[in-house]
């Protein structure tokens, strides 16, 4: 595992830009998922900005969303309509560069990447309760690729999957890469900033591996980076 610790949001930012830019530069198909929320806005506002100026060096790129919660009566999920948003479009991002992960093709998806390379990057967060991509605390299962999960009111994060879906209907279940899936992946990094997450970073780092904390499973990784900022680690030990 590979540890940066930036002094703000923004060298954070320029890192994970610097990271995701190498891994692009290729002469061949490059594969690699991307995360949505917050901590990667900066990130992707860096990329764009190389990816517009010389638009025809990144055409090799193709993209995959390693989740996603459906939205009834709508072609796109809330993950892909938020990475639209965030950098599908500002980037001007071609449909056919994009390979979405849907809860109707999850039962093939994995093999499907493995057909097309596998995926050579992929970018993700930490959530404040430990998960990583849909992989969410107590439902994760640790040896599965690509999967379903659930939405009931037994756990813990059922309010705040249903605050994501507003006044839509909440959904029976959503799908998600799993850690079998994600320990496949040639270069895994995550992103994390914030005090929020502090404690969350803390636990990361100084428990073992449990379907408590889903993110723990991660350390196991070959080829892992974790990019925080001074705020995200000011609660760890030393």
């Amino acid at each position: 595992m590979k540890l940066y610790f930036e002094n703000s949001y923004e060298a954070l930012s320029q890192r994970a830009a610097a990271l995701l830019l190498a891994a692009m530069a290729r002469d061949r198909r490059v594969n690699i998922a991307i995360t949505a929320g917050n901590s990667p806005r900066e990130t992707y506002s860096i990329v764009t900005r190389h990816i517009n100026a010389a638009p025809d060096n990144y055409r090799n790129v193709h993209y995959y969303n390693f989740d996603e919660v459906p939205i009834a009566g709508e072609s796109k999920g809330y993950t892909l309509r938020e990475l639209d948003q965030l950098y599908f479009q500002p980037a001007g991002i071609a449909e056919s560069q994009i390979h979405p992960l849907t809860c109707e093709n999850y039962t093939t998806q994995d093999q499907a990447i493995d057909d097309a390379g596998g995926l050579d990057f992929m970018l993700i967060g930490l959530g404040a309760d430990g998960h990583f991509c849909g992989n969410m605390p107590y439902a994760v299962k640790f040896e599965e690729k690509i999967y379903r999960i659930p939405i009931t009111r037994e756990y813990s994060w059922y309010s705040s999957l249903t605050a994501l879906c507003g006044n839509d209907p909440v959904p029976e279940w959503f799908v998600t890469m799993g850690a079998a899936s994600l320990m496949k992946v040639r270069q895994l990094v995550m992103i994390v900033n914030g005090l929020n997450k502090a404690e969350t970073v803390k636990h990361f780092f100084e428990s073992p591996v449990d379907t408590a904390f889903p993110a723990s499973i991660l350390k196991l990784h070959p080829n892992f980076t974790v990019i925080c900022d001074k705020e995200a680690v000011s609660r760890l030990s030393s």
